[in-house]
């Protein structure tokens, strides 16, 4: 699982990219998980909060003032 602070010292693009990977990690892993061939449950779960958290970085950076 990414480490926040490694998250932030990204770029938005870097972000974004990171994010529609993780997207796909997700849509993949729910399929392994329907036809039991889910190797690491716990994956889904990290790969959940990643996204959440790329989310969350995302969204203060657009609300934040421009100022600072």
């Amino acid at each position: 699982m990414a480490k926040i602070a490694d998250l932030k010292a990204r770029s938005d693009d870097q972000l974004s990219e990171s994010l529609g990977e993780l997207k796909r990690e997700a849509f993949n892993l729910r399929f392994q998980a329907a036809t039991n061939q889910l190797e690491k449950p716990s994956r889904v779960r990290e790969v959940r909060r990643t996204i959440a958290q790329i989310k969350t970085l995302q969204n203060e950076r657009q609300n934040a003032p421009q100022g600072q």
